[in-house]
């Protein structure tokens, strides 16, 4: 018989019990989403929670908010900023920093195929080489032949998924997907959610890992 994933074993009287979750909402384009990307496994791990994983896209939740243009693209001293602020934090965490080229860079097709591994074992691998591609080196995440050439890298096929990617349905489902970040209230990224509770920013992960063990143990 197989079992769901997000379940792990047994109580006392043999009833199967649920590891606490936190819902990941994120987007290759948000610069913080990167460092939160980049982390929240291992730390996730270390909190006993599961992670379920939410691409969505911003700029239509923006437009939906009545934001005609992202605030990285339009207001200078806000990109200014938050270049060196992720610059610092990523010495902090000691992760890879290349400047983007392309500030906020487009990802819609790494997106896509983000949505197809949501419940997969290798979306976490995944989700961390394309932020790589994006942040660490700076090149175009939205390339498919860049992109082929990186699912190759980690074993995945290529081919397949991004034939996939291209389906109506997928477009569809990430359309959806976006419509219910901001049905639930969804601003920015990354959001965490865990219940009804909502933690915006990188700054906030260990904090929604906190409370979602806590929940779960109350």
């Amino acid at each position: 018989m197989v079992l769901w994933k997000s379940l792990h074993g047994l109580q006392g009287d043999g009833i199967l019990s649920r590891k606490p979750e936190v819902e990941l909402w994120f987007e290759f384009g948000s610069v913080y989403s990167y460092l939160a990307v980049m982390r929240i496994e291992k730390e996730a791990e270390k909190a006993g929670v599961d992670i379920a994983w939410k691409p969505f896209l911003l700029g239509p939740v923006f437009q939906a908010m009545g934001i005609k243009d992202n605030p990285m693209a339009s207001q200078k001293q806000k990109r200014e900023y938050t270049l060196r602020d992720v610059a610092r934090q990523c010495a902090k965490y000691g992760l890879k920093w290349v400047e983007p080229t392309v500030f906020p860079r487009l990802g819609l097709l790494p997106l896509r195929i983000a949505l197809l591994g949501a419940r997969e074992p290798w979306i976490g691998s995944y989700c961390r080489a394309v932020m790589e591609l994006n942040y660490g080196t700076s090149e175009d995440i939205n390339d498919p032949q860049r992109l082929s050439k990186l699912m190759d890298s980690i074993g995945l096929p290529a081919a397949q998924l991004l034939e996939k990617s291209r389906e109506e349905e997928t477009k569809t489902r990430l359309r959806q997907q976006t419509e219910a970040a901001h049905a639930k209230g969804i601003f920015g990224a990354p959001t965490l959610i865990v219940g009804s509770e909502l933690f915006w920013g990188n700054d906030r992960l260990e904090d929604a890992l906190e409370f979602a063990a806590g929940r779960s143990a109350n």
